[in-house]
């Protein structure tokens, strides 16, 4: 039993709440072209990999769209590939374009990390 709640109530998952759904939804993008950096994925993969990272956990409803988008901007290409059970799969790589994001991305993430730690710790804000 946790100290300090009932029995009958769960502490609230902060990786669900409505703070976390606004973070996810900022990086999510970049982390998806960062597992698609290592190699070929399909969206379930994806979506297993996510959730090893309760904070990046993400639902079929969030991550198909989120491909489909990623491939109409350019970022990531896709192929049929046979499965070994059910319908051919389709696979989803990094383009040269989805590179190019990806490392903008790391690149800003640190300064843009360290700003906003600024900001949070109380008597740092100018």
């Amino acid at each position: 039993m946790v100290p300090g709640i009932a029995h009958n109530e769960r502490a609230a998952d902060p990786a669900d709440g409505p703070v976390a759904t606004q973070l996810r939804k900022g990086v999510l993008e970049y982390c998806v072209l960062a597992l698609l950096r290592d190699g070929p994925c399909y969206g379930v993969e994806l979506l297993q990999a996510l959730e090893r990272f309760p904070m990046l956990a993400t639902s079929q409803g969030t991550i198909y769209p989120l491909l489909s988008r990623l491939r109409r901007s350019g970022l990531a290409d896709t192929f049929l590939r046979d499965s070994p059970s059910g319908p051919s799969r389709r696979y989803y790589t990094l383009t040269d374009a989805g590179r190019s994001a990806l490392e903008e991305f790391a690149a800003l993430w640190p300064a843009f990390r360290e700003t906003v730690d600024h900001v949070l710790s109380p008597g740092d804000t100018p």
